[in-house]
């Protein structure tokens, strides 16, 4: 009788792993997931190479492809004008990108349920319009026109994702409907002269125009903020790995967050220091950052953000886990609709005035591509709040390059169409990339 025994040795990353099998094939061979917090810890710097090797193999690009475009992009038009990366021009980018960009904040939620709201750049010009309204027509304090402002914005958003949530009207027809009758609303305020104009110095507008920047003097406002972002990514990050190692749980490596912590400050720094050579750090830059934190800590640390995601990754699977899926849908329409009011409020800070132009043009489309050019999926589910930060430096620095350039507007769209496309594709082979590495 031979002796079948063989002596196995164990696999010393076997306690970090757990194994799954592809969605799509549940009789496939089970897949190695491996935490990689504990694989960068046990490995170092060898562990750090094999997961960034594991995500790219697996799809999961993150924000890479629009960070390697935008450096693409800086390149090609500091090379064609040396203009393009100056203290001014850059500032100008700063300050331009913060309208729209608060636009796509709002249309993040929508797109993390995979669903569209074409309604925000009516709602933008509307709700200008209705602060404009307000403030010359009626005489009504100016902070005050702006919280009707937003809560316009608000009920609009959640009136919308009433008909869509509770009736069942496609979101995309309900946003158009949106689309077409908020504009023609906004159309019969403004009356036959198409345009009001608001005093400079009224409070909202003067926060928010061009010549506004933060704290009086802005060289210490600069650095003051580059240091609050710092310290709390520090802060954060400490407490985060304490939890998480009392708790017995995979965390980060102190090394790591010494790490990412001194990549921030070199950026920050950097960048309040371009900034300061020229006139400093705009207040709707600020408030624009204030919102990508704030909103980002919503989503990512909130039992309402993991409520959205759920959504967003099955809706079947969200209502089993007890989530109130009309609840979060209303609540996102809502959001997208509040930061299309807010952002309204930017584009009049910029003409300090109100027009038929307000939320016109283009704006829709921006927004929309900022979102999903940063890194936000059509297909819902996954994304964050800073693509809406990365696509609008995209936009912008392209918009901006060609305007040094005195390239035709026709250019600027083409040019933008085809950025919106490779960022639809790389989506879409992403996805594709997970689910046969099985981790869609």
């Amino acid at each position: 009788m031979s002796d079948t025994s063989k002596t196995v040795k164990p696999d010393p990353g076997a306690e970090h792993q757990n194994t799954v099998a592809p969605a799509d094939d549940p009789t496939a061979a089970p897949v190695s997931v491996v935490d990689p917090r504990l694989l960068i810890r046990d490995e170092g710097l060898k562990g750090y190479v094999t997961e960034f090797k594991r995500k790219i193999k697996g799809g999961e690009l993150g924000s890479l492809p629009v960070v390697i475009g935008l450096i693409v992009i800086w390149t090609i038009f500091q090379f064609q004008n040396d203009r393009f990366l100056s203290a001014d021009n850059l500032s100008n980018i700063s300050y331009y990108m913060s309208a729209t960009g608060m636009l796509a904040i709002g249309l993040v939620f929508v797109l993390l349920l995979g669903e569209i709201d074409l309604s925000v750049g009516s709602v933008s010009g509307l709700a200008s319009t209705i602060f404009a309204v307000f403030v010359v027509t009626h005489g009504m304090n100016g902070w005050l026109a702006l919280v009707l402002a937003v809560l316009t914005g608000i009920g609009i958003g959640a009136l919308q994702g009433w008909f869509f949530a509770r009736i069942g009207v496609p979101a995309f027809v309900v946003t158009l409907a949106g689309f077409l009758g908020w504009n023609g609303l906004m159309l019969w305020l403004l009356g036959s002269s198409g345009t009001i104009n608001i005093p400079a110095d009224e409070g909202p507008v003067k926060l928010l125009g061009q010549s506004s920047f933060f704290m009086d003097q802005a060289i210490i406002g600069a650095y003051l903020l580059a240091g609050l972002g710092v310290l709390s990514m520090l802060v954060g990050s400490v407490g985060e790995q304490r939890r998480r190692k009392a708790a017995g749980v995979p965390f980060r490596p102190t090394s790591e967050i010494a790490l990412r912590v001194g990549a921030l400050a070199v950026a920050s720094f950097a960048a309040a220091a371009v900034l300061n050579n020229a006139s400093g750090v705009s207040n709707a830059l600020v408030i624009f950052l204030a919102a990508l934190v704030i909103v980002d800590f919503v989503l990512r640390r909130t039992t309402y953000g993991r409520k959205v995601f759920a959504v967003g990754g099955g809706i079947e699977a969200a209502r089993r886990a007890g989530i109130n899926v009309p609840m979060v849908r209303i609540t996102v329409f809502a959001i997208s609709g509040g930061f299309a009011a807010i952002g309204g409020m930017f584009f009049a800070g910029q003409t300090a005035s109100a027009t038929l132009n307000a939320g016109g043009g283009n704006t829709l489309m921006l927004a929309i591509a900022a979102a999903v050019i940063g890194g936000t999926s059509l297909f819902g589910g996954r994304g964050n709040v800073w693509s809406a930060l990365l696509g609008m430096l995209v936009i912008q620095s392209i918009q901006t390059g060609l305007d040094l350039l005195n390239m035709n507007t026709s250019i600027q769209y083409m040019i933008t169409g085809a950025v919106l496309l490779g960022a639809v594709v790389i989506d879409s082979v992403s996805r594709r990339s997970q689910k046969a590495a099985g981790r869609a």
